[in-house]
């Protein structure tokens, strides 16, 4: 009843809709959970209300995962629904990937004729982007998928009239007009107000280009009607468009001026700024969400890999001693000594393999507060153009062509701005991959102040999402004379990303003992001399014990808690230094007032 009502009456809609999910919690039934948030966002999105219909969407993915952990047998298909939601937003990048995620999705798990709307829905984006073959393309495989459909024949009108509305637009306009009727008439086979009124739009754009002005009105007023009585704002802006430009052709300006405005009303209850606001912070909660979720999930992995090689290489290494005390006796068993030391070897670089990925996780929260600063200023921008957009309008109406054209230039370097963000936020991600990326072993010029800082400020921030409490004063200290130093940059990151690590997580343990007495200080410099380049990290945390000092660089030393810190950090650290690069590393420290590392790499 209530996904019924969703194309009908949104009234009924939301008074079924609440009464089945309430139902489906008292019962614990997962997949009546889904079917009730299935109607919320049938509902929400046929309001135009985009924000609330992602909150339902991205409760169906949550439906979803819940039946699919309780081993239900049906599985559905959910990224088919923020990808509607995103082509309405008119963000058809993200669109077409949700759209085509559904249709790979669809493809593992069978029938793919369940998934035919997806298709249908790449032919209308295509058609709006103006990729006529591909709309094309896309519509007809929709097409004909729809008529073997055994789950929703109901939505079967919106296949029928995506492709009608494609044929008109390569001018094959008796066959869109057969396939527009006939969606029509299923539309309102299965009472469905919502596809019925889509067709009319269909019908009378294709009734106004072949100057068949009577049926194009009919046609249109028809599907506006729908909309009005029923509030389907995103087609009443392509009703109220159709009939601006007939009455536009005909210089009737008052019809004009009538639907004009109608179409802009429905397409503020739409696009209003706080809607669009609403939607873009919907979805990047989503994000954040999910790269929560994942670094979570990859932590814990990291976690139980390194415990279980761990054990092994124990395991390994007490296998190796049995076999060469034996050897001692038995020159045969050396084959199986040679054996089990190869794979003590191979579990090792495992393990070295894992602490590298726990220090790419160390990263995400990093790179997510980084990459944050620079989104903000583009979805600003972004809002300020569309304002300036209204405004360089309005004096171009008003025949004030040099002030739209003072208006253009502010929009021209607004964009430059986005786009020099937007370079920002590519360049975040493109460190991060180089990161994570395997070393080559291949050094190249680098500038190793910017190295220095970059992977400062992921560390800090990396911190602070783990601890919110967490505050530090942080003085930097660059050589603006230092030359370009010949390292590997991903190698010598690791290293740095190990030390500010180390050094936070000092002084965050310092702070738990002393409290608001204590000020945390991190200082980084760099310098250089003759053949030399030097980078300092000191703070002012809890220091090194004496006794402990010389074993800091042994691989598995550590005095963190267990499951805090593999050990292995700083023996990479001190290989990567002095073997790969044939520099040096030192430290000092005190007891209670901090540590000091030292590392020296040579610039040439």
């Amino acid at each position: 009843m209530a996904d019924y009502y969703a194309f009908v009456q949104f009234d009924s809609c939301s008074l079924y809709s609440s009464k089945a999910l309430e139902l489906a919690r008292q019962l614990n039934y997962p997949y009546g959970m889904y079917l009730a948030h299935l109607s919320i966002f049938h509902g929400m999105n046929c309001q135009g209300n985009y924000p609330k219909a992602l909150d339902a969407a991205l409760n169906l993915q949550k439906a979803a995962d819940e039946l699919q952990t309780n081993g239900s047998e049906y599985k559905p298909v959910t990224s088919y629904f923020p990808g509607v939601l995103y082509r309405a937003m008119e963000d058809y990048p993200n669109a077409i990937l949700k759209f085509h995620e559904s249709i790979e999705l669809q493809k593992k798990l069978g029938p793919i004729e369940e998934i035919y709307a997806s298709y249908s829905q790449l032919g209308n984006i295509y058609l709006r982007l103006g990729k006529l073959d591909s709309a094309m393309y896309y519509a007809r495989i929709g097409y004909e998928l729809g008529k073997k459909t055994h789950l929703y024949p109901q939505f079967y009108s919106l296949a029928i009239g995506a492709l009608g509305n494609i044929q008109a637009a390569v001018n094959h306009n008796d066959e869109a007009r057969q396939l527009l009727l006939t969606g029509l008439a299923h539309s309102r086979r299965f009472g469905n107000a919502y596809f019925e009124a889509l067709n009319c739009n269909h019908l009378a754009g294709l009734y106004s280009k072949i100057d068949l002005r009577d049926s194009a009105l009919e046609y249109a007023h028809r599907a506006l009607q729908i909309c009005l009585s029923r509030h389907f704002p995103e087609f009443a802006i392509a009703s109220a468009r159709i009939l601006a430009g007939i009455y536009d052709r005909e210089k009737n300006t008052d019809s004009l001026l009538k639907y004009t405005r109608l179409m802009q009303s429905a397409r503020d209850s739409i696009f209003s700024q706080a809607r669009v606001r609403e939607f873009q912070q919907t979805a990047f909660r989503e994000i954040q969400r999910l790269q929560e979720l994942n670094a979570e999930k990859e932590r814990n992995q990291n976690r139980v890999r390194t415990y279980s090689l761990i054990v092994i290489l124990f395991f390994l290494l007490t296998l190796a001693y049995i076999l060469y005390r034996n050897a001692t006796r038995r020159k045969k068993d050396a084959a199986s000594i040679q054996k089990a030391y190869d794979e003590l070897k191979s579990t090792q670089s495992q393990l070295i393999q894992s602490e590298k990925m726990a220090s790419l996780g160390e990263l995400t929260a990093g790179i997510a507060h980084e990459i944050q600063n620079p989104l903000n200023f583009v979805n600003n921008f972004s809002e300020v153009n569309q304002e300036l957009f209204d405004e360089m309008e309005t004096e171009f109406k008003n025949g004030n062509a040099t002030e739209a054209y003072a208006i253009a230039s502010n929009i021209r370097q607004n964009l430059e701005k986005i786009n020099q963000h937007g370079k920002r936020a590519e360049s975040i991600v493109k460190g991060m991959l180089l990161h994570s990326r395997a070393s080559t072993g291949q050094k190249e010029p680098t500038d190793l102040n910017a190295l220095a800082d970059e992977y400062l400020r992921l560390s800090y921030h990396g911190m602070r999402a783990k601890d919110k409490s967490f505050n530090c004063e942080i003085r930097t200290q660059f050589d603006p004379t230092t030359s370009k130093v010949n390292i590997i940059p991903q190698d010598i990151g690791r290293v740095m990303m190990n030390l500010y690590n180390n050094a936070f997580y000092s002084l965050a343990e310092k702070m738990k003992k002393q409290g608001n007495d204590f000020g945390p200080l991190l200082v980084v410099k760099t310098s250089h001399e003759k053949s030399k380049a030097e980078i300092l990290i000191r703070d002012n945390g809890l220091g090194i014990a004496p006794e402990i000092l010389g074993k800091i660089f042994q691989p598995f030393f550590t005095t963190k808690p267990t499951g805090q810190g593999t050990g292995l950090g700083l023996s990479l650290s001190y290989d990567i230094i002095t073997k790969e690069h044939s520099g040096s590393v030192s430290v000092e420290s005190r007891p209670g007032e901090g540590a000091e590392f030292k590392i020296q790499l040579p610039l040439f």
